[in-house]
């Protein structure tokens, strides 16, 4: 794809306040239409990167591009984008409608197009009844759609939205995932959101952005980084994981092999930036890893001790000890009640080589 067809382009952004470094060199595109999430741990960057592409910070340096024009420098307003807060930002003393109507009137759109808009939006919230209200007369939940048909009306290039669920319940914030994304697939809009909820990005998002420490640790589906995290914490940080430390002890084809400290022989897909000898960890996810029945096998298999087993809802969750002390978590859909005679029982455990994932040892990144 040529740069000019990308809808957002940053370039080696940098932002600090003062000796702290907020984003270090952060680089990263988006095509039209694209649900881009940028996920990561309080502090990581992503809002700031957020802020910078919005033009409510000036970088240090690097480039912001938007629509193929420089906007680096550019004020908010120059820029045709689009922003949902968590607080939702509604003027109180306006109604639903002069709210809505806010932004086109700021355009100096006509009366007949602001009606033929703002019925439109209304319509695909789903709230055309609340049009005279106020909003401390709606609910949390329906004072945040109103902030997206605010957004959504005036047909922005790009729409920003920083955790706007953030303040919501669990269930309410499960509904409106739901209904962001089928927003999105319907108007096909260009949408950069900022969570720190990894189901959240999971749920909504073409491509996470993956941040931490202030740089970009990760671009990909969510299929790509959860399956086949390129660090270990991009593995950590993202859904449950096993991990275990090993080491490199060769490669053959397609298939790295590494050992544990307890001198077991892991098969997992080849990383290309490690070599024999080097220290590393392999990860498999919970639910790929299963206890093995009478004459079953798998390409990877180990043997310890179950200490615990725990029901949490749908799925039930079995904690494992190895011989070298190292633990494995296996975990399976909740089909009935725990036999009692599971714990402290002797099992196989085993797991696929594709589901292992080889990377290299790294200590996991600050999540505070």
């Amino acid at each position: 794809m040529n740069d000019n067809e990308f809808k957002l382009k940053v370039r080696d952004v940098r932002k600090t306040y003062g000796p702290v470094v907020a984003l270090e060199g952060a680089s990263l595109d988006m095509r039209e239409g694209e649900f881009l999430t940028l996920l990561g741990p309080s502090g990581s960057g992503k809002t700031t990167l957020l802020m910078a592409v919005a033009g409510l910070n000036e970088p240090d340096g690097g480039e912001v591009w938007i629509d193929g024009k420089l906007a680096t420098y550019l004020p908010p307003s120059k820029r045709d984008i689009g922003m949902v807060f968590q607080n939702y930002a509604l003027f109180p003393h306006m109604t639903i409608l002069e709210n809505i109507a806010f932004p086109l009137r700021m355009r100096k759109a006509d009366g007949k197009a602001i009606r033929e808009a703002m019925a439109r939006v209304l319509d695909i919230v789903q709230l055309p009844e609340v049009a005279h209200r106020l909003p401390r007369e709606l609910s949390g939940g329906q004072q945040q759609r109103i902030a997206l048909a605010r957004c959504f009306v005036y047909e922005p290039s790009i729409i920003l939205m920083d955790e706007p669920l953030g303040a919501l319940d669990k269930k309410l914030r499960d509904a409106l995932q739901l209904e962001i994304k089928q927003l999105h697939d319907k108007l096909g809009i260009t949408v950069l959101y900022v969570t720190h909820d990894q189901e959240e990005a999971m749920v909504m998002s073409d491509r996470i952005c993956l941040m931490n420490q202030a740089r970009i640790e990760q671009v990909g589906t969510p299929e790509d980084l959860y399956f086949r995290p390129g660090s270990v914490f991009a593995a950590d940080f993202l859904g449950e994981s096993n991990l275990v430390e090993s080491t490199v002890v060769g490669v053959d084809g397609d298939t790295m092999v590494v050992s544990t400290p307890g001198e077991a022989r892991i098969k997992g897909l080849v990383n290309p930036a490690l070599r024999q000898g080097d220290k590393a960890k392999f990860m498999v996810r919970p639910e790929c890893v299963r206890i093995l029945e009478g004459g079953e096998s798998a390409d990877n298999e180990a043997r310890g001790t179950v200490r615990e087993v725990i029901i949490s809802g749908h799925v039930t969750k079995a904690f494992v000890e190895l011989a070298d002390g190292s633990e494995l978590k296996a975990t399976g859909l909740t089909v009935g009640p725990v036999d009692p005679l599971l714990k402290g029982r002797e099992v196989r455990l085993g797991w696929s080589r594709e589901r292992t994932v080889v990377l290299a040892d790294g200590s996991v990144g600050d999540e505070t």
